[in-house]
């Protein structure tokens, strides 16, 4: 009974409803992406007019749907993601971070920024904007790009400076690959 009522609701009633748990709405969405029966571009614009909670919890549908099947991002999508990672609120950046973990492959000649804006949250405070961006550098990496000339000496430095063992190994295991 809750799925038929899932099925007819708008984002924004997914979103006022308490009795839907908040991992419950992301799922949901993302579902609704990976259907088609939620037009991406959609998501976006709606997300542009949210508190900062609701916002990050539309990139985390986007992270949802995108780690299942990355190619229903377009470059919207993929500008949304990048210019993201500069707000104030970390929740939206690590879910930025992530969604570009797992879209990078599809905007290969475009990640000059979106590599800018990691980078600079690779020196967070929070540790999970850190693993994050340390996963989708990673990621970049990994798709051994141009870009590797300037970014694996940052990567590496990153990686000698971490203290914190789960983003230290995010970036150990990116380097790993690459030098296979």
């Amino acid at each position: 009974m809750a799925n038929k009522k899932l099925e007819i609701m708008t984002l924004e009633q997914i979103f006022t409803d308490k009795t839907i748990k908040a991992k419950a709405k992301v799922k949901q969405i993302g579902e609704w992406l990976l259907e088609g029966t939620l037009p991406i571009d959609e998501l976006l614009a709606f997300s542009e007019k949210q508190t900062k909670p609701i916002k990050g919890s539309c990139i985390e549908s986007i992270e949802y749907a995108t780690k299942k099947q990355p190619e229903i991002a377009d470059e919207a999508v993929f500008l949304f993601v990048t210019n993201a990672l500069k707000e104030d609120e970390p929740r939206i950046k690590w879910e930025s971070a992530k969604v570009i973990g797992n879209i990078a492959k599809l905007f290969p000649s475009d990640l000059s920024n979106t590599i800018n804006n990691l980078l600079v949250n690779a020196k967070s405070d929070g540790t999970v904007v850190r693993w994050a961006s340390a996963l989708a550098l990673g990621e970049i990496l990994k798709l051994k790009l141009k870009y590797n000339a300037t970014l694996l000496p940052k990567v590496e430095k990153l990686s000698d400076a971490e203290e914190d063992n789960g983003v230290k190994n995010k970036y150990l295991g990116a380097l790993k690959k690459i030098k296979k």
